[in-house]
């Protein structure tokens, strides 16, 4: 504004100077231009010259002013003021990459300098030009005037023929209007000679002006540009660092320090997959990764995986493994793959693995974890990775923590911490102790009733391993107390409590990616919190339709995914499911498992048409289906080690009716109608009546107090069920064990 307001005082000078200088010759109206050209080529009178010089005079003051504020204004209010908005960070360019501000800074002052420069040499050369002009019309009489009015009209012209064409129309166009407006003094020119000597002396005083303008605004230009300066560069790097950081935050830092961590466990997601271990072994790697962790997975290479991730594997090398106690050897090839930062590695052997589906029958599948838990040994010391910690999964990798103390202890891989995750104790690898001893090859020493020995003639792989880690977790707290009484034990609990120091419980999560109503494609309708209540009733319409029930929004819909065993409750929703089925109340069973409970559902089907659908099967699509489309998920377990379809119903929207044992417990609170609090309906005792109550008290609220209903059903989803606060949790066991 500063350089603006200069230039128009600069401007308004030169405009007086002009005034007094204006000749009667301007009622001709004929253009600067083409007078100067015809001053030069034609002879006319002296009286006639000495207008001409006038107008030349005038002209070329006038030329040279404009010229200076053609240059001021281009090179130095523009472009500065320019430079200097486009430099300040804190003000116009809060998101501009904080990384350029101090050298766009440093480029600034000296494309500013570099302008002023230009300018200040500009404005120079034109005051000599005036200054000539002046010396010669003052000290050279009449008939020496036509040099120095040729001189001047050249001058002029050499000046005019730098402008641009839409300079020379902006110049043409006031010096016309100009013209117009002075006629009247036309007659006074004759009166008005020593005028034209003033003028010319008051255009060089005007230019010089200029000169100090000039400067004074190439000094302004700097001062009120301080973002620019060497003293304020660090502010503006600051100020910009500051926006940035308000524009797209920076992401949080890893914590530290790194721990290295091999996962060893019979099956991964979505390589093979038969329960909740393949969900574990594929999200938890992933989460902690976001947790500077650097984890590696083995996993044995079934037939059974998919070749979309088998022709993709890349071959790591192969080796000979000695085996049994007769010395026998087998292969051990490596194929690697890498996903999400996670490296999968699989143990291949085709008299092992090539069956087909992970689990046959357990005589064959003790001769196949036993080389699987060796052989994975055996691969970390043959790739040279030596991780901080061995987390083993089930009774599968059971042998692992023995190996690793016995037939690896002086090997590098030896130097690991090893941790051992119960998920399900009820399966623990139990058999003779000949044909376990065969085929491990491990001492004798250890088939004792404090390791592995159980009932005095069996060997079990489970406790064996749960003995040498260091140490031992389950997937939820309650489990972890539960699996030290006789009613959930099954038979270990005295050897648990023995080793109830380095026993510890941590609730499992869900994976995000893989579960998100917000973004999933299989849905109807996908939804959030925001929209979950209307977005619901259109899956929900869409599920009926799809299993053939009644369409009707207003139904009470239950969902049941699930292992159709014992442990999962279903005795019990046998015994009331006809008390259910009142006529506003629907019920959608997805699963496989016993042949009883298969052909119970099966009849309920038919028995009732069009308000039970029985889908005895497993599919993927039609799950996320069911837990968008119901109100209420059925998960009555006997016992439930953590649970996962409780979580992911909660993250659709939908309310889980628990029984109040391991994870279940732990992660739905009962509702309180007084306090308006809790996520779900819970019984204790494992009887039919007590979950019958438990659905028709839902049932009640459902029907009876929608909006509190509807505030449990956003309660749910905005419950935190993901797998990083579970993968801290692991992270600081492995920082335990390490440190």
């Amino acid at each position: 504004m500063a350089l603006k307001k200069k230039a128009e005082t600069i401007d308004a000078a030169a405009n007086e100077a002009v005034k007094e200088t204006v000749p009667a010759a301007e009622e001709k109206k004929t253009p600067a231009k083409k007078t100067a050209a015809k001053k030069t080529a034609e002879k006319k009178p002296a009286e006639k010259k000495t207008t001409a010089k006038k107008t030349s005079v005038k002209k070329a003051a006038a030329e040279a002013v404009a010229d200076i504020k053609e240059e001021v204004k281009a090179t130095v209010i523009k472009d500065a003021a320019k430079k200097n908005a486009e430099k300040k960070p804190a003000e116009k360019k809060a998101a501009a990459e904080k990384t350029s501000v101090k050298k766009a800074a440093a480029e600034a002052v000296a494309d500013i300098k570099e302008e002023v420069k230009a300018a200040a040499e500009v404005a120079a050369n034109i005051k000599e030009e005036v200054k000539a002009t002046v010396k010669k019309a003052a000290a050279r009489k009449a008939p020496a005037k036509k040099a120095s009015e040729e001189k001047a009209s050249a001058d002029t012209a050499e000046i005019k023929a730098e402008e641009t064409p839409a300079e020379k129309e902006e110049s043409k166009k006031p010096a016309e209007k100009k013209a117009a407006a002075k006629k009247p003094a036309a007659k006074k020119t004759a009166a008005k000679k020593p005028a034209a000597k003033k003028a010319v002396k008051k255009a060089a005083e005007a230019a010089e002006d200029v000169k100090d303008e000039v400067s004074t605004a190439a000094e302004t230009s700097v001062i009120e540009a301080p973002e620019v300066t060497a003293e304020t560069i660090s502010e503006a790097e600051g100020a910009g660092a500051e926006a940035m950081t308000e524009a797209a935050p920076e992401a949080p830092a890893l914590p530290e320090p790194r721990r290295s961590v091999a996962f060893i466990g019979s099956e991964c997601y979505p390589f093979v997959k038969t329960g909740g271990l393949g969900d574990v072994m594929y999200a938890l790697p992933r989460a902690l990764v976001r947790q500077n962790c650097d984890v590696k997975v083995i996993l044995p290479r079934y037939k059974s995986i998919p070749l979309a991730y088998q022709d993709k594997m890349i071959y790591r090398g192969a080796f000979e493994m000695d085996l049994c106690a007769d010395g026998k050897s087998y292969y051990v090839g490596i194929m690697e793959y890498i996903m999400d930062g996670v490296v999968y590695d699989f143990i291949d052997n085709e008299e092992f693995f090539s069956w087909g589906n992970p689990y046959t029958n357990l005589v064959d599948d003790i001769a196949k974890y036993c080389f699987f838990s060796k052989a994975a040994l055996a691969a970390l010391n043959y790739l040279d990775w030596t991780p901080d910690v061995i987390h083993c999964h089930d009774w599968q990798a059971g042998l692992v923590p023995l190996y690793l103390r016995t037939q690896f202890k002086d090997t590098p891989v030896g130097r690991a911490k090893v941790m051992i995750t119960i998920h399900n104790l009820r399966f623990q690898g139990i058999y003779s102790i000949e044909h376990i001893k065969y085929w491990s090859g491990l001492p004798a020493g250890l088939f004792n009733k404090d390791v592995m020995t159980q009932n005095w003639v069996d060997a079990n792989m489970f406790k064996g391993g749960l003995t040498y880690a260091d140490m031992i977790t389950t997937v939820s707290g309650t489990y972890a107390g539960e699996i030290q009484t006789p009613e959930f034990g099954e038979g270990l609990d005295a050897h648990l409590r023995y080793h109830s120091g380095k026993l510890r419980g941590i609730i499992n999560g869900i994976d995000y990616e893989l579960w998100d109503p917000a973004k999933d494609s299989l849905l109807a309708a996908a939804y959030d919190s925001a929209d979950v209540l209307e977005k619901k009733r259109v899956n929900k319409l869409k599920l009926q339709e799809e299993l053939g029930l009644e369409q009707d929004e207003n139904k009470f819909v239950i969902g049941l995914i699930s292992r159709l065993t014992n442990q999962k409750g279903l005795d019990l929703v046998n015994a009331i499911l006809p008390q259910l089925i009142d006529g506003n109340t629907q019920v959608v069973v997805l699963g496989t498992g016993d042949p009883y409970y298969e052909d119970s559902f099966r009849y309920y089907e038919n028995a009732y048409k069009g308000s039970v659908c029985s889908n005895i099967m497993y599919n993927e699509g039609r799950a996320h289906h069911i837990y968008a489309g119901a109100d209420a998920l059925l998960v009555p377990s006997q016992f439930e080690p953590c649970g996962l379809t409780q979580l992911i119903a909660m993250h659709y929207g939908t309310v889980p009716v628990v029984r109040e044992t391991g994870g279940l417990k732990d992660t739905v609170q009962p509702y309180n109608e007084f306090t308006n609090e809790g996520n779900g309906f819970t019984f204790d005792r494992y009887d039919a009546g007590l979950l019958l109550d438990a659905i028709n008290y839902a049932k009640t609220v459902y029907f009876t107090d929608r909006v509190r209903w509807d505030e449990m059903v956003q309660r749910d989803m905005a419950k935190d069920v993901s797998w990083e606060n579970s993968a801290k949790q692991y992270r600081d066991l492995y920082l335990e064990l390490t440190w």
